[in-house]
């Protein structure tokens, strides 16, 4: 079975229209509730912990979960706009049995959507979304009175979660000595992030963070980095941190400006753990990570496997290999010494450590590792492409004679827009330019 609504990271969509509207979510919260609770012992209430980022679509969908959840007999715990991991954090240390988080991620404020964490703090399995999928056309059978759920705030969400990110580094860990630049995409970040740094000693210069419901990522935060490389310039900063719309992913600015992508912040870390033997295993990455960050594990002999794009992909491969690093290029990183699931903040923490460590300024750790150019083209599409045609087998064998055959090409519908991602990489910009753009207008045509 395929599933109908979950694709890579939960389920998104415009606002208002199928599947993200009031009633859906209904529905939708009810499914949930059934599926996920009903191993409980029946003594047992089950509960939900609820967060969203700042879309004002958040307050109405929201409203519809909680009844949904409710009608289900399960105890809702609301927590306000809040950074993902977040809330697979408070599933976690609240024993809760479910975690849900209202966001379209870095999507613009029209979308909204769902992703949910286990009881575990991870992300559902493919089975799981399926049971919940397959409840979804029938009746909402409502409990009986006297067992339907109840809607509570957590109040300290936010001090609770300070917390946890900052015991993911040594007490002795400090950022007196750092000038940074946050940017936080007007998005779930903008409480949470600042104190954060701040705490830990750093000069925080905060963007992007005033919300008005309209304009979470726009024109702010991982997915434009061009304001926050002009303010790190602008502030003589000595580096840049951006996050999504809700937080789980990272990139950041070097002090001249030069964006810093999730492939490279990981090497940091890979790096890091590596030289202090703290490294168990190999390292996750995806079909988009950089051929340089492959051939550099090879290197230092660290096993190294791709997965397909989606970090629930890295996060179910480092959990059966009992690995800890993984990530992908556009800054979803997993730690799992240190959290379930991929974290903004703390991988940034974990970076920032690595560079302390070897007492040298990002941009010169950096130089240890050369990625190579690679081209990313997104084509919006309105119905289904062939990717797998003998049209294509062929545009695809013409573009790697372009490059010499040096590098790869990837090519790939994206699992939560409407686009096709096409993909070269070599250690030739222009000729990897050139293969883009050959294989985008065959696509087209």
């Amino acid at each position: 079975m395929t599933r109908k609504y979950f694709g890579t990271d939960g389920i998104r969509g415009k606002t208002g229209e199928h599947p993200i509207t009031p009633e859906f979510f209904v529905k939708l919260g009810y499914a949930a509730g059934i599926v996920l609770t009903k191993s409980l012992n029946n003594d047992k209430k089950p509960s939900v912990v609820i967060g969203k980022d700042t879309r004002i679509s958040g307050y109405m969908l929201e409203s519809a979960l909680e009844s949904g959840f409710s009608s289900a007999g399960v105890d809702v715990f609301l927590t306000g706009p809040i950074p993902t991991p977040a809330i697979a954090f408070l599933t976690k240390s609240l024993g809760a049995q479910i975690g849900v988080v209202i966001s379209a991620s870095h999507n613009s404020f029209e979308d909204n959507g769902i992703k949910f964490f286990s009881d575990l703090g991870l992300k559902l399995s493919d089975s799981v979304e399926l049971e919940i999928e397959a409840l979804l056309d029938k009746e909402i059978n409502s409990i009986p009175t006297n067992k339907l759920g109840k809607a509570s705030r957590i109040n300290d969400a936010i001090d609770r979660y300070v917390s946890f990110c900052k015991n993911t580094v040594d007490p002795s860990f400090n950022l007196k000595d750092l000038k940074i630049v946050l940017d936080c995409a007007h998005g779930a970040t903008y409480q949470v992030a600042p104190i954060v740094f701040s705490e830990l000693g750093a000069n925080v210069l905060t963007t992007n963070n005033k919300p008005d419901g309209l304009n979470i990522n726009h024109d702010a935060g991982s997915v434009h980095p061009e304001f926050l490389q002009e303010s790190v310039l602008s502030n003589s900063a000595d580096l840049g941190i951006a996050f999504d719309g809700d937080g789980d992913r990272v990139i950041m600015v070097d002090s001249n400006g030069n964006l810093i992508n999730g492939d490279q912040l990981l090497f940091l870390i890979v790096q890091d753990y590596f030289n202090n033997k703290k490294l168990k295993g190999g390292v996750v990455g995806t079909l988009m990570t950089n051929l340089a960050f492959e051939e550099e594990c090879q290197k230092m002999n660290i096993p190294f496997i791709r997965t397909d794009v989606g970090d629930r992909y890295v996060s179910k491969m480092l959990y059966e290999k009992n690995w800890m690093l993984g990530g992908e290029n556009s800054g979803h990183i997993l730690i799992t010494d240190k959290h379930s699931t991929g974290d903004g903040i703390i991988s940034a923490l974990q970076v920032l450590n690595a560079i302390i460590n070897i007492k040298k300024p990002i941009e010169e750790a950096l130089k240890s590792i050369l990625m190579y150019p690679q081209i990313l083209i997104n084509l919006p599409i309105t119905g289904k492409v062939d990717l797998k045609s003998s049209v294509m087998d062929k545009a695809i064998i013409d573009a790697k004679l372009m490059m010499e055959n040096k590098g790869r090409i990837l090519i790939r519908e994206s699992g939560t827009q409407p686009l096709i991602r096409v993909m070269t990489e070599g250690p030739n910009k222009d000729k990897a330019i050139k293969a883009a753009e050959f294989l985008i207008k065959k696509i087209k045509s």
